[in-house]
């Protein structure tokens, strides 16, 4: 069986179906945005957030056959509010479709629900030639507009009207973050074990472990890394194309992972105190490699400076007294012993994140945020940011900025956990407003992470084009090109356990803490580990490596995905892809901010999507499907920049990409190309 679907030249993605796609324009309609920022000349755009003060132009495109008229687009406010209509202009017959056009200025819009940025949703209705009402709203199949004959409640676009606060963090854009679990990834043997540690052997797998997910566990079993063994790695690190280093909690704490913080003024001992950091980030600084904290704000140890439950700090906790300064920090409903804590989880009591003192000692002047912003580290990210209250994120963000401009000016990264669409999320009974312009720069991109996995392992390209166009479509532009993208963290499982490892509810933890994959598992594994981040450092963005990951290292969810790093053992073929992968990345600026246009072919398996700057288009296509396909750029030049699997060329210029499969693949832009497949 053969398919073919022609590109004349690459638009973005719903301008690119509204003239390709392979259901006919006369039974779909389309739509079409052109903004317009600062008075400059309108440019088409497949976003759907927009600065305050810049004018867009709507253009909707409806089946001439319906005889289509009394077309209006409705934009309410996602508080609820009553909707406000705006009749659309028609402008002419184009290709059996009518033309209908208004142009809305969003200071004007947000004005109309005395708002000046927020959420809205938006939809269009017109009357037929028999005067029946149809709606136009967008498909939850695939993002793109369909006719409901009813109306267009259930499927609305969305629209976000923001106004940046702080500068577009560019001189973060292009780059690549290496993500270390401070403890798993190099000894330097240069610090001192706690008298509690229990030491492990580097190279003895996971011996600490709940007896089934859920169970109690102390997390007192180390293995002895520290920053001046990161320090030391740091050639190995920037090999990658490494720009920016995120690090899990730092600061003094009981546990191993050290999400239980016991003293934010403090860099864990174990880790080698502030000497260590201040040596690690001036080496990183030489090499242009930045440092990301983990902040966790949300809640602190129970065994802490501010808490002291176990009585391992000196001075009154929370805990201790109800005369101690830190007792309003803490929510007790019978003291002391009932406390609110995070997840139900006693060792994690939670924090008042709106209580004015906490907020002042976290990000006031001379607090937490200010001290390590002055002294290196480049940005944060904010752990279950949708915990924290409006009120301290806002003041985190400010006070990351004026330190950041005080230490030289270099524009900082704040990072949000989030593990949903971050544009509407609704998080405790409350809408929140991360891209609106006073707080995130980036988020986690689990969405994307998740269609993307889907795709690997099942071969339908559907879920990850409807996930990257949501994400191009919701997201300001500015954080588009921030946001980070990830196949594995320290809260997920290993990418290559989960692309081709047995399911984990086969066996119990301990079976786990000894499984490893079949040589077939991991052959397979290695293959889908590449293609992924493939994809992954090509789509808008800031690709992630969990430390580990571009080495082969296997594991299953926490703890048995936080194995040491296997200094020695590394799998050298899959290193060497990551580090092809980001000097591919490194070498062409349109992976910095390029446009994403997304390639919606009618072949099983097959995914390809392309970036572009208006002089050359780099395309990513991987073949996941049981045929070969064919690109065929006809006998225009192109250059294959990396590779994955058994690509060829053909006497003809072709290329072939054989089932499991990818390319990167740069051409001039405009230029035709298109792909068939031969179903094996």
């Amino acid at each position: 069986m053969r398919e073919r679907l022609l590109l004349a030249k690459p638009f973005p993605q719903i301008r690119f179906m509204s003239e390709f796609s392979i259901i006919p324009p006369y039974i779909r309609p389309t739509l079409e945005r052109y903004v317009s920022v600062g008075g400059e000349e309108p440019k088409f755009t497949a976003h759907g957030a927009f600065p305050h003060g810049s004018v867009v132009r709507y253009e909707l495109r409806l089946p001439h056959s319906l005889m289509p008229h009394g077309v209006a687009m409705y934009i309410w406010h996602e508080s609820g509010s009553e909707a406000v209509r705006y009749d659309m202009t028609r402008v002419c017959l184009e290709r059996g479709a009518d033309l209908f056009s208004v142009t809305l200025d969003m200071a004007d819009v947000a004005g109309a629900f005395s708002q000046r940025v927020g959420l809205f949703y938006y939809g269009f209705d017109f009357l037929t030639r028999d005067d029946g009402k149809v709606g136009v709203r967008q498909s939850g199949r695939d993002g793109l507009p369909e006719l409901r004959w009813d109306d267009f409640a259930d499927g609305a676009f969305a629209l976000t009207i923001y106004e940046r606060k702080y500068p577009a963090p560019k001189n973060w854009y292009g780059g690549i973050i290496y993500h270390i679990f401070v403890d798993r990834f190099a000894s330097s043997g240069k610090t001192t074990p706690k008298p509690y540690a229990k030491m492990a052997d580097w190279n003895g797998g996971i011996t600490e472990f709940p007896e089934y997910p859920g169970a109690p566990l102390a997390n007192e079993t180390f293995f002895g890394g520290d920053l001046y063994g990161i320090r030391d790695k740091l050639d190995y690190i920037a090999s990658l194309g490494v720009t920016t280093i995120y690090l899990s909690p730092v600061f003094d704490a009981h546990s191993n992972h050290k999400y239980d913080t016991g003293d934010y003024e403090r860099i864990d001992s174990m880790f080698g105190g502030k000497r260590a950091l201040d040596s690690l980030l001036r080496a990183a600084e030489k090499r242009g490699i930045k440092v990301v904290f983990d902040g966790v704000f949300n809640h602190t140890g129970s065994d802490s400076k501010y808490f002291n439950r176990e009585g391992s700090y000196e001075g009154l906790g929370a805990y201790r007294s109800e005369k101690s300064k830190y007792y309003r920090w803490f929510s007790f409903s019978n003291y002391p012993d009932e406390y609110e804590s995070w997840w139900g989880i006693k060792i994690l009591p939670r924090v008042n994140s709106r209580d004015p003192s906490y907020i002042r000692y976290i990000s006031g002047e001379g607090g937490i945020v200010d001290t390590y912003t002055e002294e290196g580290v480049s940005g944060w990210r904010l752990d279950v940011v949708d915990e924290l209250s409006d009120e301290f994120v806002d003041a985190l963000v400010e006070r990351v900025h004026i330190a950041a401009e005080k230490r030289g000016g270099e524009v900082p990264l704040v990072i949000g956990e989030v593990w949903e669409d971050a544009s509407c999320k609704i998080a405790y009974g409350r809408r929140r407003r991360y891209f609106t312009g006073a707080q995130l720069d980036s988020v986690m991109n689990y969405p994307v992470r998740s269609a993307l996995i889907e795709f690997l392992m099942q071969g339908d390209a559907r879920g990850l084009t409807l996930a990257l166009s949501t994400i191009w479509e919701h997201y300001p532009r500015e954080i588009v090109h921030a946001v980070m993208n990830l196949l594995g963290t320290h809260d997920t499982m290993r990418i290559i356990t989960v692309l081709a490892g047995d399911p984990s509810e086969w066996y119990t933890n301990a079976e786990l803490a000894k499984k490893r994959m079949t040589p077939e598992q991991y052959a397979r594994g290695s293959r889908l580990v590449k293609l992924g981040y493939m994809i992954n450092a090509t789509i808008p963005g800031i690709p992630s490596i969990y430390y580990g990951d571009e080495a082969g290292v296997e594991g299953y969810s926490d703890p048995f995905n936080r194995l040491p790093f296997p200094w020695g053992k590394e799998d050298v073929d899959m290193l060497s892809f990551f580090r092809k992968m980001g000097a591919v990345r490194r070498e062409n600026n349109v992976y910095r901010d390029g446009e994403l246009y997304l390639c919606r072919f009618d072949i099983d398996g097959f995914f390809m999507f392309g970036r572009g700057d208006g002089d050359v288009t780099l395309y990513t296509a991987v073949n996941r499907g049981d045929g070969v396909v064919t690109l065929d750029l006809y006998g225009k030049a192109c250059e294959l920049l990396i590779e994955c699997g058994d690509v060829t060329n053909d006497e003809d210029g072709r290329i072939l990409l054989p089932p499991m499969s990818g390319a990167v693949i740069k051409t001039e832009h405009g230029m035709a190309v298109s792909a068939e497949s031969a179903a094996g």
